[in-house]
């Protein structure tokens, strides 16, 4: 069974509270570091895997996307998707990411954000996704770091006065399933080690474009100074990858 925690009331009314629930792609740290890897998106097929609130599709569309297709396991998530979407050439359909089954080669770009480490199986997405690119396609995705999903207790290290003194990193190697506390107890996340997700690309077939961990921009150090400690441990990892031929 996979679990659907956006579905759950108490979870979903704290994910709306975020800031980048709130504000959008402008709310997401790692934002910046994404929209640099993605390719020139004009006239182009676009997939979304775990779309959320749909910020990825309309900023697709924005860049004159021909089509965008989002997908998403939270009907929750979707419903709020549509709320804010006015364009006939989004659609949003609520399945599994791991249950895609579109057309072969039916799209140019497929995109995901944060949502793979919710998902037992990366080489399982892989292969589908690389079946559903065109030739020359472009796979660009973020996960939460494998430094940061090693651990079930996804949290720094605290001196006896609540200052953070260490981001701990234990049981790397040991992959699978981690239940964690994510804005509600009991959230399923799956941990793989950084190579596990390279060698599961490249054994599908990818080639890797670039591999990037994302450091706050200085306006973010500016305007939230605790923002100073995400430079002493990466959060997140981005990929982006193509399919040659």
């Amino acid at each position: 069974m996979k679990q659907n925690k956006y579905d759950d009331s108490t979870f979903f009314s704290a994910y709306e509270q975020m800031s980048r629930s709130i504000n959008g792609l402008e709310g997401a740290g790692e934002w910046p570091v994404f929209k640099a890897l993605l390719p020139d998106l004009q006239n182009k097929s676009v997939l979304d895997l775990g779309c959320g609130f749909g910020w990825h599709c309309r900023y697709a569309r924005s860049q004159q996307a021909g089509s965008v297709v989002g997908i998403d396991i939270s009907e929750k998530m979707l419903q709020k998707a549509r709320e804010k979407t006015d364009d006939s050439a989004i659609a949003y359909v609520n399945m599994p990411i791991e249950d895609i089954n579109f057309l072969h080669s039916q799209f140019d770009v497929v995109i995901s954000s944060l949502a793979f480490h919710y998902v037992k199986s990366f080489e399982v997405i892989c292969k589908k996704v690389y079946e559903r690119l065109k030739p020359g396609g472009t796979f660009v995705f973020s996960v939460e770091h494998p430094i940061f999903t090693s651990r079930n207790d996804q949290n720094w290290y605290l001196d006896d006065h609540g200052n953070r003194l260490h981001w701990p990193v234990d049981n790397y190697q040991a992959e699978g399933r981690r239940g964690t506390n994510f804005l509600t107890e009991n959230v399923i996340k799956y941990h793989r080690t950084v190579s596990t997700y390279i060698n599961d690309l490249v054994g599908t077939g990818f080639v890797l474009n670039a591999i990037k961990e994302p450091t706050p921009t200085d306006e973010m150090l500016k305007t939230d100074p605790a923002m100073k400690d995400e430079n002493r441990r990466p959060m997140f990892m981005i990929i982006s990858a193509c399919k040659v031929g």
